[in-house]
């Protein structure tokens, strides 16, 4: 079970993706949290990612591919995976078709994560993650005990510059010019599936579900 999720920046799909890992016992590979690990080491990739990241840019392709594709040859993907923002241009989705050619294996499932902009700038804008740890919340819909404190480790919690409302309209407009046309390319391939991701969360996983059977 190889599965690409789609979706615009806060629509929910890296919810949905750890779910799936959960329930079907397989990795999830986010590129989001790569990044976010390497900037918090301060690492040459994670110093170069961030210049983009804090514009509301993509990632260039250079810096990524090479990565996700070592990573889905580790044996703990032997069973299967989920991609969470890889691709994001039709180059990279032409790449890893490639490389997993090469492999004797190809994407199953291209599952699209729909949401109105306007839903997304009001969910984004209210994220906060913890300086610490990482652990992000949500002030309406998964706040903190104690506001501004993370719950798990005690640490102040930010609103990043990637989720103000300025950035997350950047990074919307950006999406739609350059990750939207993926759509139209696994439709071609027979493997899109496209789920209402303004419906509630759980509903979301039960559509996603049936998709991919017990």
């Amino acid at each position: 079970m190889k599965i690409v999720m789609l979706g615009a920046p806060g629509a929910g799909k890296g919810t949905q993706a750890k779910k799936i890992a959960e329930k079907y016992k397989v990795p999830h590979i986010s590129t989001g949290d790569i990044f976010r690990a390497n900037i918090k080491d301060q690492t040459e990739l994670g110093q170069k990612a961030k210049t983009y990241m804090d514009q509301g840019l993509l990632v260039p392709d250079e810096l990524v591919v090479d990565l996700v594709v070592d990573r889905v040859n580790q044996p703990d993907c032997d069973s299967g995976y989920i991609l969470d923002g890889f691709p994001r241009t039709i180059p990279q989705a032409e790449a890893l078709d490639k490389a997993l050619e090469e492999l004797g294996q190809r994407v199953d499932y291209a599952i699209d994560v729909e949401v109105p902009d306007e839903n997304i700038v009001r969910r984004m804008s209210g994220r906060r993650a913890c300086v610490d740890c990482g652990a992000t919340y949500h002030m309406v819909y998964a706040p903190t005990k104690k506001e501004g404190v993370c719950d798990r480790c005690g640490g102040s919690l930010i609103l990043r510059d990637d989720d103000k409302p300025e950035t997350v309209k950047k990074r919307l407009d950006v999406y739609h010019e350059q990750t939207q046309p993926l759509i139209d390319y696994y439709k071609s391939a027979g493997i899109l599936k496209e789920i209402d991701g303004t419906i509630d969360i759980e509903d979301v996983f039960s559509e996603i579900v049936k998709i991919l059977g017990e």
